[in-house]
């Protein structure tokens, strides 16, 4: 039960997949797909189909094809699309003489944009490639609508890659390379949407400088962490000036903390070189001998 309700929801939503695909078709097309073949197209349609039953153990080689599971076959009768669309994969069955066939692979086509120079918003020169991937969604349109879906992708490509980066600064490029590429996604999916082409990803691989503005930019960042740095140290000496302020008001309040200082130090110089032994003598006795004398 649940099998046949999957497989009828799967035919009606191909049956709305075809529907919307005939909708886009030129007029021409429909027109000729609902029209009938003529007198003269039934008499040699009827004609191919005598020639076939008559060298019928050869003629099964000629108007018996195979279809892979990634190809999908568009069938012309006479000039003329049949109905039903694509079809495949699988086995399918044409008339000598009168049916021609387009094989359309549905598989997903990666291609490489060439490097594009690019002038953008702030009058900078910029080379700039990219990947796109892409894959034919309705065979109809994709053989109907276009002499060449793959090279009119690959043009619009360009063209898009070209545009988007020319409304972009510098920076914004550098820094906003997955917005770029997101926008140049839907762009080429709504543009190649009439060809039956579904674009999946579009990716920027590099984004080159001129030589003399990746110097002039080198510079300009090594100065602004120069003057990062002077700006640390002269905040690290206010802070040990303002350090050292406090500590001799607290050893003017308490005569005794010199003293204990003093021997810190001495402590510190004897854990370091043991055979040097500097002994502090406090100045307010050298003051009493002074006046002694």
């Amino acid at each position: 039960m649940v099998k046949s309700d999957s497989d009828s929801s799967t035919m009606s939503e191909k049956r709305r997949t075809e529907h919307a695909a005939s909708q886009r078709l030129p007029e021409s097309f429909r027109d000729n797909s609902k029209a009938e073949l003529g007198p003269c197209g039934w008499i040699l349609v009827a004609f191919s189909f005598l020639v076939m039953v008559i060298t019928f153990p050869l003629s099964v080689l000629i108007c018996i094809k195979i279809v892979k599971e990634y190809e999908r076959v568009i069938i012309f009768r006479l000039g003329r699309i049949l109905q039903g669309g694509a079809k495949g994969p699988g086995l399918f069955f044409i008339l000598p003489c009168t049916d021609t066939f387009i094989k359309v692979d549905m598989r997903t086509i990666s291609f490489d944009i060439p490097p594009q120079e690019v002038l953008t918003k702030d009058s900078v020169t910029i080379s700039v490639d990219g990947v796109v991937y892409y894959r034919v969604q309705n065979a109809t349109l994709a053989v109907a609508n276009i002499t060449n879906a793959d090279s009119a992708t690959r043009l619009l490509a360009q063209t898009t890659l070209r545009n988007a980066l020319g409304t972009k600064n510098l920076s914004q490029i550098l820094s906003d390379r997955e917005e770029i590429a997101h926008h140049m996604q839907s762009t080429l999916d709504d543009a190649t949407d009439d060809w039956g082409i579904k674009v999946e990803r579009v990716e920027i691989k590099d984004v080159k400088l001129p030589v003399q503005l990746q110097r002039a930019m080198a510079a300009e960042a090594e100065a602004a962490r120069e003057a990062r740095a002077k700006v640390i140290a002269a905040e690290g000496e206010m802070n040990a000036s303002r350090a050292l302020k406090e500590a001799s008001i607290v050893i003017t309040e308490s005569p005794a903390a010199l003293q204990l200082r003093y021997l810190q130090t001495l402590t510190t110089i004897a854990a370091e070189k043991n055979s040097t032994i500097v002994f502090p003598l406090p100045i307010d006795m050298l003051q009493g001998l002074m006046g002694s004398k």
